[in-house]
């Protein structure tokens, strides 16, 4: 399964979705989410233990998915718990399996989630994570022993285009490029004067951004976006559309955003929060 790493390489427009692992030792009820969404994305986004809340692995998920649905997954590996010894085996197991479109992610810390006395282990941080999925590539182990076979990741990298600190945002992008990163994805975009600055920022840089599409489904959420979530501004004008159109605005909002997106960029990455009926008719539209 490469078609999503040769869509992205020619640089044609890629939609993925990202869902949540159940918290169940079974994906049948996940799987039948998003089999409806199949023939209209590109990828499916697998989240490894996010927020700290403990979850179904995302490689036996993203697994699942590809034998399943015949879509491919893009896996979420975060340093916080593995040691390196683990990240490289598990890596290995990814490989082996045919889930090879990787995301690397430092982590949130375990305080923050469901497992606050679990110990968060961080032998390395996403730039390093990086370095380590490409030695693998190259055939070699962090030690620098040579691999019986290489690995053949393709790998994802986060930036936020809307940081209250974009120019050392950017000096993380140029990092992590340098490490291997191939593709990035975005945390949802809701300003669009900040996404413009951004873009113009990078436009020399050739290389490909799937940016974040998430529905503003309520004030109240919206609110909480803002007050909790680092690196995410929702603008006063988008929550006083909602105020004023309720759920009807909920469509109009994310139809607008979406269609500005499409014209500054090669690819979106939804986050659907569950309502994909509202994801369906968006991309059906």
């Amino acid at each position: 399964m490469k078609k999503l790493r040769e869509k992205i390489k020619r640089k044609e427009f890629v939609t993925t979705i990202e869902i949540e692992p159940p918290k169940s030792g079974s994906s049948e009820s996940e799987i039948n989410r998003i089999q409806k969404l199949a023939h209209l994305i590109d990828g499916v986004n697998i989240p490894d233990n996010p927020m700290a809340n403990m979850r179904m692995s995302p490689i036996a998920l993203g697994s699942i998915v590809q034998s399943k649905l015949d879509i491919e997954a893009i896996f979420h590996f975060a340093c916080r718990d593995r040691n390196i010894l683990s990240i490289q085996s598990e890596l290995l197991g990814a490989n082996a399996l045919g889930v090879k479109n990787i995301l690397t992610l430092t982590g949130d810390k375990p305080e923050v989630g469901d497992h606050k006395n679990a110990t968060g282990v961080f032998d390395t941080d996403s730039i390093g994570l990086t370095q380590v999925v490409s030695k693998l590539n190259g055939g070699f182990d962090f030690s620098g022993n040579k691999l019986e076979e290489k690995t053949d990741f393709f790998i994802g990298g986060v930036v936020n285009p809307c940081s209250d600190d974009l120019e050392k945002e950017i000096d993380k992008f140029h990092q992590k490029i340098e490490s291997g990163v191939n593709f990035f994805q975005t945390q949802p975009v809701f300003d669009i004067e900040k996404l413009e600055k951004f873009t113009k920022k990078i436009e020399h840089i050739d290389i490909p951004i799937l940016y974040g599409l998430m529905p503003l489904k309520s004030i109240k959420f919206a609110r909480y976006l803002n007050n909790n979530v680092t690196g995410i501004d929702v603008p006063n004008k988008l929550i006083d559309r909602l105020d004023k159109g309720g759920k009807k605005e909920t469509l109009n909002i994310l139809k607008e955003t979406y269609l500005n997106i499409k014209g500054m960029s090669k690819g979106i990455h939804i986050f659907p929060m569950k309502d994909y009926d509202l994801t369906l008719e968006l991309l059906q539209g």
